[in-house]
Protein backbone atom coordinates (compact mmCIF):
# COMPACT_ATOMS: atom_id res chain seq x y z
CA UNK A 1 0.00 0.00 0.00
CA UNK A 2 1.42 3.82 -0.64
CA UNK A 3 1.56 5.70 2.01
CA UNK A 4 0.91 9.52 2.48
CA UNK A 5 3.65 10.85 2.62
CA UNK A 6 6.75 9.46 0.67
CA UNK A 7 10.01 8.51 1.69
CA UNK A 8 12.33 11.73 0.81
CA UNK A 9 16.40 10.33 -0.45
CA UNK A 10 19.01 12.20 -0.66
CA UNK A 11 21.87 10.24 -2.98
CA UNK A 12 25.52 11.15 -2.52
CA UNK A 13 28.39 9.62 -4.57
CA UNK A 14 30.60 11.84 -6.67
CA UNK A 15 30.24 8.99 -9.26
CA UNK A 16 27.41 10.05 -12.21
CA UNK A 17 27.23 6.37 -13.14
CA UNK A 18 26.59 5.41 -9.79
CA UNK A 19 24.21 7.76 -8.59
CA UNK A 20 21.77 7.16 -11.82
CA UNK A 21 22.14 3.65 -11.25
CA UNK A 22 20.98 4.45 -7.48
CA UNK A 23 18.43 6.92 -8.57
CA UNK A 24 16.79 4.26 -11.25
CA UNK A 25 16.16 1.50 -8.78
CA UNK A 26 14.44 3.52 -6.36
CA UNK A 27 12.49 5.27 -9.31
CA UNK A 28 9.72 2.82 -9.47
CA UNK A 29 8.77 2.42 -5.87
CA UNK A 30 5.40 4.52 -4.90
CA UNK A 31 6.77 5.29 -1.44
CA UNK A 32 9.82 6.19 -2.42
CA UNK A 33 10.89 9.81 -3.84
CA UNK A 34 14.66 11.12 -4.66
CA UNK A 35 14.81 14.28 -3.84
CA UNK A 36 18.02 15.23 -5.01
CA UNK A 37 21.72 14.01 -5.47
CA UNK A 38 25.25 15.46 -3.97
CA UNK A 39 28.82 14.44 -5.59
CA UNK A 40 30.18 14.80 -1.85
CA UNK A 41 29.38 15.87 1.54
CA UNK A 42 29.85 19.64 1.09
CA UNK A 43 27.52 19.50 -1.63
CA UNK A 44 25.10 16.87 0.50
CA UNK A 45 25.05 19.74 3.60
CA UNK A 46 23.28 22.17 1.93
CA UNK A 47 20.95 19.84 0.23
CA UNK A 48 20.06 18.53 3.48
CA UNK A 49 19.18 21.69 4.98
CA UNK A 50 17.17 23.01 1.76
CA UNK A 51 15.47 19.24 0.61
CA UNK A 52 15.02 17.81 4.28
CA UNK A 53 15.59 14.22 3.51
CA UNK A 54 14.74 11.53 5.19
CA UNK A 55 17.06 8.86 4.17
CA UNK A 56 20.77 9.41 2.66
CA UNK A 57 22.68 6.69 0.33
CA UNK A 58 26.12 7.42 0.91
CA UNK A 59 29.34 6.32 -0.69
CA UNK A 60 32.26 6.23 1.65
CA UNK A 61 35.16 6.80 -0.87
CA UNK A 62 34.90 10.71 -2.38
CA UNK A 63 37.08 13.35 -2.75
CA UNK A 64 37.42 16.49 -0.40
CA UNK A 65 35.58 14.53 2.61
CA UNK A 66 35.35 11.17 2.76
CA UNK A 67 31.65 9.42 4.09
CA UNK A 68 33.13 8.33 7.52
CA UNK A 69 34.32 12.07 8.33
CA UNK A 70 30.72 13.23 7.53
CA UNK A 71 28.71 10.73 9.23
CA UNK A 72 30.55 11.43 12.52
CA UNK A 73 29.34 15.19 11.80
CA UNK A 74 25.94 14.04 11.30
CA UNK A 75 25.93 12.21 13.91
CA UNK A 76 26.93 14.98 16.05
CA UNK A 77 24.96 17.79 14.37
CA UNK A 78 21.62 16.27 12.59
CA UNK A 79 21.46 12.58 13.58
CA UNK A 80 19.41 10.70 10.25
CA UNK A 81 19.25 7.42 8.56
CA UNK A 82 22.37 6.61 6.18
CA UNK A 83 22.37 3.97 3.94
CA UNK A 84 26.30 3.10 3.05
CA UNK A 85 26.52 2.20 -0.78
CA UNK A 86 30.07 1.01 -0.72
CA UNK A 87 32.77 -1.51 -2.86
CA UNK A 88 33.64 -5.26 -2.32
CA UNK A 89 37.21 -4.42 -2.31
CA UNK A 90 39.16 -4.92 0.99
CA UNK A 91 39.27 -1.46 1.61
CA UNK A 92 35.53 -1.10 0.45
CA UNK A 93 34.56 -3.35 3.14
CA UNK A 94 36.59 -2.37 5.82
CA UNK A 95 35.34 1.36 5.28
CA UNK A 96 31.76 0.08 5.32
CA UNK A 97 32.32 -1.04 8.38
CA UNK A 98 33.87 2.12 9.74
CA UNK A 99 30.61 3.91 8.72
CA UNK A 100 28.63 1.35 10.52
CA UNK A 101 30.62 1.96 13.75
CA UNK A 102 30.27 5.81 12.85
CA UNK A 103 26.37 5.76 12.62
CA UNK A 104 25.06 4.26 9.00
CA UNK A 105 22.15 2.23 9.58
CA UNK A 106 22.72 -0.56 6.73
CA UNK A 107 25.30 -0.96 4.24
CA UNK A 108 24.64 -2.28 0.45
CA UNK A 109 26.63 -3.59 -2.10
CA UNK A 110 27.79 -0.91 -4.93
CA UNK A 111 26.45 -3.14 -8.27
CA UNK A 112 29.60 -3.66 -10.92
CA UNK A 113 27.45 -5.41 -13.70
CA UNK A 114 24.23 -6.51 -14.39
CA UNK A 115 22.98 -9.03 -11.98
CA UNK A 116 23.95 -6.28 -8.78
CA UNK A 117 22.09 -3.28 -10.24
CA UNK A 118 18.72 -6.00 -10.59
CA UNK A 119 19.48 -6.65 -6.56
CA UNK A 120 19.64 -3.45 -5.98
CA UNK A 121 16.60 -2.76 -7.58
CA UNK A 122 14.92 -5.72 -5.63
CA UNK A 123 16.56 -4.72 -2.43
CA UNK A 124 17.16 -0.97 -2.25
CA UNK A 125 13.99 0.23 -1.71
CA UNK A 126 13.01 -2.18 1.42
CA UNK A 127 16.38 -0.99 2.93
CA UNK A 128 15.44 2.65 2.15
CA UNK A 129 12.32 1.74 3.94
CA UNK A 130 13.71 0.21 7.17
CA UNK A 131 15.94 2.81 7.54
CA UNK A 132 13.34 5.41 7.43
CA UNK A 133 11.98 3.68 10.70
CA UNK A 134 14.84 4.38 12.65
CA UNK A 135 15.09 6.64 15.36
CA UNK A 136 17.07 9.75 15.70
CA UNK A 137 17.01 9.54 19.84
CA UNK A 138 18.58 5.95 19.45
CA UNK A 139 20.91 6.91 16.89
CA UNK A 140 22.41 9.11 18.98
CA UNK A 141 23.89 6.34 21.46
CA UNK A 142 27.08 6.53 22.51
CA UNK A 143 29.33 4.39 19.45
CA UNK A 144 30.72 0.89 20.11
CA UNK A 145 34.15 2.02 18.00
CA UNK A 146 35.34 3.46 21.63
CA UNK A 147 37.51 1.66 23.80
CA UNK A 148 35.98 -1.69 25.73
CA UNK A 149 34.86 -1.70 28.64
CA UNK A 150 34.98 -5.15 29.98
CA UNK A 151 32.58 -6.23 32.95
CA UNK A 152 34.07 -7.91 35.81
CA UNK A 153 33.84 -11.77 35.97
CA UNK A 154 35.03 -14.53 37.76
CA UNK A 155 35.94 -17.04 35.10
CA UNK A 156 34.47 -20.72 35.79
CA UNK A 157 33.72 -23.76 34.11
CA UNK A 158 30.37 -23.95 32.03
CA UNK A 159 28.18 -26.79 31.17
CA UNK A 160 29.42 -27.66 27.53
CA UNK A 161 25.92 -27.71 26.51
CA UNK A 162 25.64 -24.17 27.08
CA UNK A 163 25.60 -21.60 23.97
CA UNK A 164 24.60 -17.89 23.53
CA UNK A 165 22.71 -16.96 19.97
CA UNK A 166 22.33 -13.62 18.97
CA UNK A 167 20.32 -12.09 16.09
CA UNK A 168 19.93 -9.15 15.03
CA UNK A 169 19.55 -6.41 11.43
CA UNK A 170 19.20 -2.87 10.63
CA UNK A 171 21.65 -0.98 13.21
CA UNK A 172 22.89 -4.35 14.70
CA UNK A 173 26.54 -3.77 13.39
CA UNK A 174 27.00 -1.23 16.40
CA UNK A 175 24.58 -3.11 18.66
CA UNK A 176 26.45 -6.35 18.66
CA UNK A 177 29.76 -4.94 18.60
CA UNK A 178 28.89 -2.88 21.97
CA UNK A 179 27.74 -5.93 23.83
CA UNK A 180 30.85 -8.62 22.17
CA UNK A 181 33.15 -5.52 23.24
CA UNK A 182 32.08 -5.58 27.34
CA UNK A 183 31.82 -9.45 27.54
CA UNK A 184 34.95 -11.20 29.22
CA UNK A 185 36.74 -13.87 27.99
CA UNK A 186 36.26 -17.69 28.81
CA UNK A 187 32.84 -17.60 27.94
CA UNK A 188 30.68 -20.69 25.77
CA UNK A 189 30.42 -20.56 22.75
CA UNK A 190 28.37 -17.60 20.69
CA UNK A 191 26.73 -17.95 17.38
CA UNK A 192 25.50 -14.58 15.10
CA UNK A 193 23.57 -13.70 12.59
CA UNK A 194 23.63 -10.68 11.17
CA UNK A 195 21.96 -9.03 8.41
CA UNK A 196 24.78 -8.10 6.23
CA UNK A 197 25.90 -8.78 2.48
CA UNK A 198 28.28 -11.19 1.58
CA UNK A 199 32.04 -10.43 1.95
CA UNK A 200 31.14 -7.65 4.62
CA UNK A 201 30.78 -10.19 7.23
CA UNK A 202 34.25 -11.15 6.85
CA UNK A 203 34.97 -7.29 7.81
CA UNK A 204 33.07 -7.21 10.57
CA UNK A 205 34.07 -10.48 12.15
CA UNK A 206 37.86 -9.23 11.65
CA UNK A 207 37.10 -6.04 13.43
CA UNK A 208 35.73 -7.29 16.29
CA UNK A 209 37.98 -10.11 16.94
CA UNK A 210 40.38 -7.29 17.44
CA UNK A 211 38.16 -5.10 19.62
CA UNK A 212 37.18 -8.55 22.01
CA UNK A 213 38.11 -10.46 24.85
CA UNK A 214 37.94 -13.37 22.35
CA UNK A 215 38.10 -14.90 18.89
CA UNK A 216 35.44 -13.65 16.60
CA UNK A 217 35.60 -15.18 13.39
CA UNK A 218 33.45 -15.48 10.08
CA UNK A 219 31.71 -19.29 10.44
CA UNK A 220 33.17 -21.73 7.58
CA UNK A 221 30.86 -25.10 7.53
CA UNK A 222 31.84 -26.99 10.05
CA UNK A 223 33.04 -24.95 12.57
CA UNK A 224 32.93 -26.21 15.89
CA UNK A 225 31.12 -23.44 18.67
CA UNK A 226 33.32 -23.97 20.92
CA UNK A 227 34.19 -21.86 24.14
CA UNK A 228 36.35 -18.51 23.91
CA UNK A 229 34.69 -18.29 19.92
CA UNK A 230 31.97 -16.36 18.34
CA UNK A 231 31.40 -17.71 14.78
CA UNK A 232 29.29 -15.10 12.62
CA UNK A 233 26.90 -16.06 9.42
CA UNK A 234 28.56 -15.18 6.40
CA UNK A 235 26.79 -13.33 4.17
CA UNK A 236 24.44 -15.17 1.75
CA UNK A 237 24.56 -18.05 3.69
CA UNK A 238 22.25 -19.54 6.43
CA UNK A 239 24.27 -21.07 9.28
CA UNK A 240 22.16 -23.55 11.39
CA UNK A 241 23.84 -25.48 15.04
CA UNK A 242 23.85 -29.16 14.82
CA UNK A 243 25.37 -31.39 17.67
CA UNK A 244 28.15 -34.00 16.95
CA UNK A 245 29.77 -36.15 19.28
CA UNK A 246 28.57 -34.30 21.62
CA UNK A 247 29.54 -30.63 21.22
CA UNK A 248 28.39 -28.00 18.98
CA UNK A 249 28.93 -27.54 14.77
CA UNK A 250 27.46 -25.21 12.46
CA UNK A 251 26.24 -25.78 8.66
CA UNK A 252 26.03 -23.27 6.18
CA UNK A 253 23.67 -23.48 3.33
CA UNK A 254 22.18 -20.89 0.58
CA UNK A 255 18.72 -22.77 1.09
CA UNK A 256 15.98 -19.81 0.02
CA UNK A 257 15.48 -16.83 1.62
CA UNK A 258 13.60 -17.12 5.03
CA UNK A 259 11.71 -13.47 6.29
CA UNK A 260 13.06 -12.62 2.99
CA UNK A 261 16.59 -12.78 3.80
CA UNK A 262 19.83 -14.85 4.01
CA UNK A 263 21.52 -15.45 6.84
CA UNK A 264 18.25 -15.62 8.77
CA UNK A 265 17.90 -15.47 12.28
CA UNK A 266 14.98 -17.84 12.45
CA UNK A 267 16.97 -20.47 10.60
CA UNK A 268 19.71 -20.49 13.58
CA UNK A 269 17.26 -20.27 16.23
CA UNK A 270 15.25 -22.90 15.32
CA UNK A 271 18.48 -25.65 14.35
CA UNK A 272 18.90 -24.66 17.82
CA UNK A 273 16.22 -25.48 19.46
CA UNK A 274 16.05 -28.92 17.98
CA UNK A 275 19.78 -29.71 19.74
CA UNK A 276 20.34 -27.26 22.16
CA UNK A 277 16.87 -26.05 23.62
CA UNK A 278 16.99 -25.10 27.43
CA UNK A 279 20.57 -24.94 27.58
CA UNK A 280 20.82 -21.48 24.84
CA UNK A 281 20.67 -18.30 25.80
CA UNK A 282 18.77 -16.03 22.91
CA UNK A 283 19.43 -12.51 22.49
CA UNK A 284 17.57 -10.94 19.76
CA UNK A 285 18.96 -7.21 19.10
CA UNK A 286 17.21 -4.33 16.72
CA UNK A 287 16.01 -5.11 13.77
CA UNK A 288 13.40 -4.38 10.80
CA UNK A 289 10.92 -7.12 10.34
CA UNK A 290 10.07 -10.07 12.15
CA UNK A 291 13.50 -12.15 11.54
CA UNK A 292 13.81 -14.08 14.96
CA UNK A 293 11.03 -13.31 16.40
CA UNK A 294 8.95 -17.10 15.78
CA UNK A 295 12.23 -19.13 16.03
CA UNK A 296 12.95 -17.27 19.78
CA UNK A 297 9.58 -18.36 20.35
CA UNK A 298 10.27 -22.35 19.89
CA UNK A 299 13.33 -21.87 21.62
CA UNK A 300 11.84 -20.30 24.52
CA UNK A 301 8.93 -23.31 24.51
CA UNK A 302 12.05 -25.39 24.54
CA UNK A 303 12.98 -23.90 28.31
CA UNK A 304 16.34 -21.81 26.82
CA UNK A 305 16.54 -18.25 28.24
CA UNK A 306 15.73 -15.21 26.43
CA UNK A 307 16.74 -11.45 26.13
CA UNK A 308 15.48 -8.61 23.85
CA UNK A 309 16.88 -4.91 22.98
CA UNK A 310 14.22 -2.56 24.36
CA UNK A 311 12.86 0.09 22.24
CA UNK A 312 14.79 2.77 24.10
CA UNK A 313 17.74 2.32 22.59
CA UNK A 314 16.84 -0.08 19.34
CA UNK A 315 17.92 1.90 15.86
CA UNK A 316 14.33 -0.29 14.79
CA UNK A 317 12.17 -1.74 17.45
CA UNK A 318 10.88 -4.57 14.56
CA UNK A 319 12.12 -7.71 15.47
CA UNK A 320 12.57 -7.74 19.27
CA UNK A 321 8.59 -6.03 19.00
CA UNK A 322 7.52 -8.91 17.29
CA UNK A 323 9.15 -11.43 19.43
CA UNK A 324 7.82 -9.75 22.40
CA UNK A 325 4.26 -9.62 20.97
CA UNK A 326 4.97 -13.73 20.67
CA UNK A 327 5.44 -13.87 24.53
CA UNK A 328 8.84 -14.76 23.51
CA UNK A 329 11.00 -12.35 25.44
CA UNK A 330 11.82 -12.81 29.10
CA UNK A 331 13.56 -9.41 29.75
CA UNK A 332 13.94 -6.27 27.31
CA UNK A 333 16.75 -4.53 28.39
CA UNK A 334 18.42 -1.49 26.82
CA UNK A 335 21.62 -1.94 25.23
CA UNK A 336 23.71 -1.09 27.65
CA UNK A 337 22.48 -3.75 29.79
CA UNK A 338 22.19 -6.58 27.75
CA UNK A 339 26.60 -7.88 27.98
CA UNK A 340 25.62 -7.40 31.99
CA UNK A 341 22.40 -9.85 31.53
CA UNK A 342 24.20 -12.58 29.72
CA UNK A 343 26.39 -13.16 32.39
CA UNK A 344 23.58 -13.42 34.93
CA UNK A 345 21.50 -15.74 32.88
CA UNK A 346 24.76 -17.87 32.56
CA UNK A 347 25.31 -18.23 36.31
CA UNK A 348 21.68 -19.78 36.67
CA UNK A 349 21.12 -22.96 36.27
CA UNK A 350 19.09 -24.15 33.18
CA UNK A 351 15.43 -24.57 33.49
CA UNK A 352 13.88 -28.19 33.95
CA UNK A 353 13.49 -30.05 31.01
CA UNK A 354 9.66 -29.72 29.32
CA UNK A 355 7.97 -32.96 29.32
CA UNK A 356 6.67 -33.22 25.77
CA UNK A 357 8.56 -32.74 22.24
CA UNK A 358 12.03 -31.72 24.49
CA UNK A 359 15.17 -31.13 21.96
CA UNK A 360 18.13 -33.15 22.96
CA UNK A 361 21.03 -32.80 24.33
CA UNK A 362 24.05 -32.22 22.00
CA UNK A 363 25.31 -35.92 23.04
CA UNK A 364 22.19 -37.27 21.35
CA UNK A 365 21.51 -36.75 17.68
CA UNK A 366 17.91 -38.68 17.68
CA UNK A 367 15.61 -35.35 17.24
CA UNK A 368 18.25 -33.73 15.31
CA UNK A 369 16.27 -34.03 12.50
CA UNK A 370 12.63 -33.13 13.82
CA UNK A 371 10.06 -32.50 11.08
CA UNK A 372 8.25 -30.29 12.14
CA UNK A 373 11.28 -28.10 12.94
CA UNK A 374 13.22 -28.58 9.39
CA UNK A 375 9.37 -27.70 8.03
CA UNK A 376 9.52 -24.45 9.36
CA UNK A 377 13.17 -23.70 9.17
CA UNK A 378 12.77 -24.42 5.21
CA UNK A 379 8.93 -22.20 4.59
CA UNK A 380 9.33 -20.22 1.63
CA UNK A 381 9.56 -16.58 2.74
CA UNK A 382 5.90 -15.23 1.80
CA UNK A 383 4.41 -18.23 4.18
CA UNK A 384 6.85 -17.01 7.34
CA UNK A 385 4.90 -13.61 7.52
Amino acid sequence: MTTAKKIRVLVIDDSAVARKVVINALRDDPDIEVVGEAVDPYMAKDKIIELAPDVLTLDVEMPRMDGISFLKILRERRPMPVIVISTLTAKGSDAAMQALEAGAVDVFVKPSDADGAAHLKTELPRRIKGAALARSRAMTRPSASGAAVRLPFQRRVWDPRQIILIGASTGGVEAITAVLKALPAGLPPICIVQHIPAFFSRAFAERLSRACAFEVREAADGDEARANLALIAPGDFHMRLVASAGRYKVRLDQAPSVNFVRPSVDVLFDSASACAGRHALVVLLTGMGVDGAAGMKRLKTAGARTLAESEATCIVYGMPRAAASLGAVDRQLPLDQIAAAILHELERPAAAQPAANSPQDPSSNRNLNNPRITQITCTPPNQQM
